[in-house]
């Protein structure tokens, strides 16, 4: 049984990560071994905590996964840790249904049987404090909320101050002040990639730091270590044959949304992962088939233009009948070019018909369901599997004749549109998926990667 502690908001941008991050560091400060994860579909906020831990941070979403998939993670990712750290995703409540827990926070905290440490932003606050408690407390009796950390308060007699409104229920364990020389830089998509020319050892350390200093760390262990024991489940087998496949993998500062979870479940089906850069290399290295996760292409859009060899390795690639798949940024890659907001095209790899025109307003936002309607390198029609969506450009100048094998179904709003645009054994969508959704995706991936081999 590992010790385990949910980090959750009353709404989003309250310091979730901040938090999040600095209690990681905190804790491994004094020696624990922390495991790290994010509750829903956010590819950006695990780099923080990884960078926090050392270890990867996984993903857990109820929607995309479902909860035999999301104990099955969460055991793997906590197995070696003395605690676990979970934050959440927007507020507490919020998830894919108005009226329900699906895909919310409190969903995992109730699938994980972990209690709930809740952010709120407290500047301007006092007595109104114990109002927020009282209702996020009481609103569902089968959910812990433990304690409140404040953030973003004025001072120690501050804080004082809101623990003697909120009465100790429940307990306030802690809060931070406002440091906008320690915060965090964002741009259209969220925060940037935790790397250390962002996130410097130096600015992890004094949150780390902050963190000893302005948190009940023994209050909030005795908290996380009081989670009872969960159910086992079963885990996906790990591949003990030689690789039957390799995947190039598309991985820099323009490629990297991917979740860890389906690249554990590639590898365990026997696939070698080789991470390659379409910014800085120069060739493609030697694999079976590529795969194109989403990140910033816009962002590097001239630097993979240049990078002419590159392109054409990839579209040479393509042309040889070698499976590609990808995803959003992936796509955008594919296409013959990029568009940017000032309105240069940026030559990209001219696999895929038309063009990725950026936008200053988001295009799509939010979970979607997939129905395939043709055999593709993901397998036969009829695979149904979940994902979601987030991105700022749309394509222009697709022909109508270029195969579209998804059926794709918002999850708010119900309405359907065909998408998945596949040009021979290419596979391009703007769809993120998470593959315990339906782990036959990713079986039917790797069988096109090594079909490809055994010719």
């Amino acid at each position: 049984m590992v010790a385990r502690i949910v980090i959750a908001g009353t709404a989003s941008h309250v310091g979730k990560t901040t938090v999040t991050l600095a209690l990681t560091s905190a804790l491994r400060a004094i020696g624990l071994r922390v495991a790290t994860f994010k509750c829903g579909p956010d590819y950006l906020d695990p780099s923080y905590h990884a960078r926090a831990s050392g270890e990867p941070c996984h993903n857990l979403d109820g929607f995309m996964m479902g909860r035999e998939a999301v104990l099955a993670t969460f055991a793997r990712g906590s197995n070696a840790a003395d605690v676990a750290v979970l934050e959440g995703v927007m507020g507490l409540f919020d998830g894919s249904s108005p009226t329900g827990d699906e895909g919310s926070t409190a969903e995992i905290a109730k699938w994980l049987e972990a209690s709930v440490l809740l952010v709120c932003e407290a500047s301007g606050m006092a007595r109104s404090i114990a109002a927020l408690a009282q209702g996020f407390t009481r609103f569902d009796p089968q959910l812990d909320v433990a304690g409140l950390i404040c953030n973003r308060i004025g001072s120690r007699g501050h804080l004082e101050l809101l623990r003697k409104a909120t009465g100790g229920v429940p307990r306030i364990l802690g809060g931070f002040l406002e440091e906008p020389g320690l915060s965090f830089p964002e741009r259209h998509l969220g925060l940037h990639a935790a790397d250390r020319d962002v996130l410097s050892d130096e600015v992890l350390a004094a949150w780390g730091a902050r963190a000893s200093e302005w948190l009940d760390l023994p209050g909030i262990l005795e908290i996380a270590r009081g989670a009872p024991p969960l159910p086992s489940v079963p885990a996906p087998a790990a591949s003990t044959s030689a690789a039957r496949c390799r995947i190039g993998l598309a991985f820099d500062h323009a490629f990297h949304f991917y979740y860890e979870d389906n690249l554990r479940r590639l590898e365990s089906l026997g696939a070698e992962l080789v991470r390659f850069s379409p910014v800085a290399d120069a060739r493609l290295p030697d694999v079976d088939g590529l795969y194109f996760g989403g990140g910033y292409p816009e962002l590097f859009a001239e630097g993979l233009a240049a990078n002419a060899s590159m392109r054409a390795d990839v579209a040479a690639f393509a042309g040889s009948g070698r499976p590609i798949y990808a995803e959003c940024g992936g796509l955008m890659y594919l296409t013959g070019a990029i568009r940017t907001l000032d309105g240069r095209a940026h030559a990209m790899a001219g696999v895929l018909p038309g063009e990725a025109v950026m936008s200053d307003r988001m295009q799509a936002l939010g979970y979607v369901e997939v129905e395939t309607q043709e055999r593709s390198p993901l397998g036969p029609p009829g695979l149904r599997f979940r994902g979601h969506q987030f991105r700022y450009s749309e394509l222009s100048g697709v022909p109508d004749e270029t195969a579209r094998v998804y059926s794709v179904r918002r999850r708010r709003g119900g309405d359907t549109s065909r998408e998945g645009y596949r040009v021979g054994n290419v596979l391009a969508s703007y769809v993120h998926a998470h593959w315990a959704s339906n782990p036959a995706v990713a079986r039917n991936l790797v069988e096109s990667f090594a079909g490809r081999r055994a010719r």
